[in-house]
């Protein structure tokens, strides 16, 4: 082979070599791209051509996020001003997503409104609209994410002055929406859909709420439900933000209902017609950097023939989850299950009772400080026979206690006489060892109602107390490592002290009040349970501090009341406990002082 021939053949190789390169690293994967935008084009397509499913499709994800008032400026707004909200609504798909809460602030010292839904493109997306979907061809123009209305009439949206919006879709349907709000938080949307398109026509109206990316003060706690959730046919449907996140879609059907978002205090809902049978989806969608949550019903479909019109009714939901409100909307207007909303827990036959004392007890006190306290105090009282057995037995187990220790040294040897001669003892003393944690049982469930009750009241959101307390649903703000505030410096920016280590005043209080009933209590008899018994009183102080105030001091009162409850019954029963013996050191120390 000469050598041009060789030159050739390596020059040949060399292009070969080249150009499967580039077939492999660039065109390959710009074809996959491309494949894959088309998949997705006709899933978009799909799905809008589907009367069955939302034209949710039509909101574009923003290519970068701005700040709010940039978002709010990029289309035109009608003004929203009623008593309990504020912002506007856009006029491009007629979009509730600018609503401020009126009544509930950011922080306790700025009174800034609580920014419920918020624009596209800004941060933390959450927004709500209203729209129709057609199974029939041709009509695939009809009012969604991208629609532009037209303001017909009225200039801003308050409970006196509705506003009317317009939309003719280029196939022929005319599309009449009037919008009110009422003194809450709740905007009714009445649409009259007139068809001049010569054919007749299949409708569904839809609604959706949506959340971009999950939110940012999200509360990781059983006792707290966030997340997608609806009623169908009576029947509460859940689905929390992780859940969605892992791909979950639920699907159910009926009539009567209502779909929405909630977190800790607040919630956006779309309500359907309650007369008309519709199908309730959540579901996860990625928005490129973030993961959109959705929450749609889509109600069965209508025929309206060429030349007649078709008049129908939804509405929206943007606040706060105050029970009175949610009462009102499922009682007045007729939404079932509403109150739902509130995640009532598992217990909610005690929690709702509960939730309506404390409602009762803050108007009589005028705090809801002070109505945690009552009502801590009543159910203590209701529950006063079956605590007064348990005590009581306990005070007989503490009075035996040196004839038990006898019996164990004596029988050391041999357990099956030494048990035989406990119950002997039982016997005679007329001691049932079980009684003194059975009538406890059923303050178990008790305490969890409550818990689920506080954690969930909005009304301890920013609810002051006595002293340093100026916000129930936020941790003790005092630090033991600055004296609780005496010594000037702040330690919450320190890492141990100020997090793991950063103990407030009313943990401690808590602490000790569990400590003096551990003491009145009969001790464990074996010395490992009671090392780790006196351990526990520090560990749930640790545990607890970054709890909300408002249940730090619920916990620190019940105990309170039990070490009273139960130091009156030991002293009934002729024990002496150790706040006696304390008290009697302090006495005679203070009698030798003197002396």
């Amino acid at each position: 082979m000469g050598e041009d021939q060789r030159n050739l053949f390596i020059a040949l190789g060399l292009i070969l070599v080249i150009l499967t390169g580039y077939q492999i690293f660039v065109m390959a994967p710009a074809e996959e791209e491309r494949r894959a935008e088309q998949a997705a084009a006709v899933e978009a397509a799909a799905e809008l051509a589907d009367p069955d499913l939302p034209a949710s499709t039509l909101e574009p994800a923003a290519p970068t996020t701005v700040d709010r008032e940039t978002a709010l400026a990029g289309n035109q707004r009608v003004t929203i001003d009623a008593p309990s909200v504020l912002g506007s609504l856009s006029l491009t798909g007629a979009r509730l997503d600018d609503i401020r809460l009126r009544r509930h602030s950011e922080t306790v010292d700025d009174d800034t409104p609580v920014a419920l839904l918020n624009p596209i493109g800004s941060d933390h997306v959450f927004y709500a609209r209203d729209g129709w979907t057609s199974g029939t061809p041709g009509f695939a123009d009809l009012p969604g994410g991208s629609t532009e209305w037209t303001l017909a009439s009225g200039s801003t949206l308050t409970p006196d002055t509705p506003v009317t919006l317009t939309y003719d879709s280029p196939s022929g349907l005319r599309f009449e929406r009037v919008i009110s709000v009422d003194e809450n938080y709740l905007f009714t949307l009445t649409d009259v859909v007139t068809n001049n398109s010569g054919q007749e026509v299949e409708l569904s109206r839809y609604g959706l709420v949506r959340h971009e990316g999950r939110p940012e003060d999200e509360t990781r706690n059983m006792a707290v439900f966030e997340g997608a959730l609806a009623v169908v046919d009576g029947t509460l449907v859940q689905s929390k933000f992780g859940k969605l996140e892992d791909g979950d879609q639920t699907e159910e059907s009926g009539i009567g209902g209502w779909v929405g978002i909630t977190q800790r205090y607040w919630m956006a809902a779309a309500i359907p017609d309650q007369d008309r049978a519709f199908t309730a989806r959540f579901r996860s969608i990625e928005r490129g950097a973030e993961t959109a949550f959705e929450a749609s019903y889509v109600e069965q479909a209508i025929a309206v023939p060429s030349g007649q019109s078709l008049s129908s009714t939804t509405r929206i939901f943007a606040g706060a989850k105050e029970l009175d409100v949610l009462q009102q909307v499922q009682n007045e207007v007729g939404i079932e299950r509403f109150d739902m909303a509130i995640n009532w827990g598992w217990l909610w036959f005690l929690a709702r009772p509960f939730v309506w004392l404390l409602h009762m007890l803050e108007g009589l006190t005028g705090q809801f400080g002070l109505a945690i306290l009552a009502l801590t105090l009543m159910v203590k009282i209701v529950m006063f026979p079956l605590a007064n057995r348990a005590y009581a037995s306990m005070a007989k187990m503490k009075a035996v206690q040196p004839k038990m220790a006898a019996i164990k040294e004596r029988y050391a040897a041999d357990q099956q006489k030494q048990q035989q001669a406990l119950m002997d003892l039982y016997k005679t003393e007329k001691i049932n060892p079980l009684a003194g944690c059975l009538p406890i049982l059923p303050q178990i469930p008790i305490f969890f109602a409550l818990y689920q009750t506080l954690f969930n009241a909005i009304e301890m959101r920013h609810a002051p107390f006595f002293g340093w307390i100026r916000d129930l649903s936020a941790a003790d703000p005092t630090n033991m490592w600055n004296l609780f505030g005496l010594i000037p410096y702040d330690p919450s920016g320190i890492w141990l002290i100020g997090g793991v280590l950063g103990i407030g005043a009313w943990p401690i209080i808590m602490g000790l009040t569990m400590a003096a009933q551990q003491a009145l209590n009969p001790p464990p008899p074996d010395p490992m349970q009671a090392r780790i018994f006196a351990f526990l009183p520090i560990i749930f102080t640790f545990i607890l501090a970054p709890f909300a105030a408002g249940l730090v001091i619920y916990w620190a009162w019940n105990n309170f009341l039990s070490v009273l409850q139960q130091y009156i019954i030991m002293r009934r029963h002729g024990n002496e406990t150790q706040v006696d013996k304390l008290i009697a050191r302090l006495m005679k120390r203070g009698g030798g002082d003197a002396s």
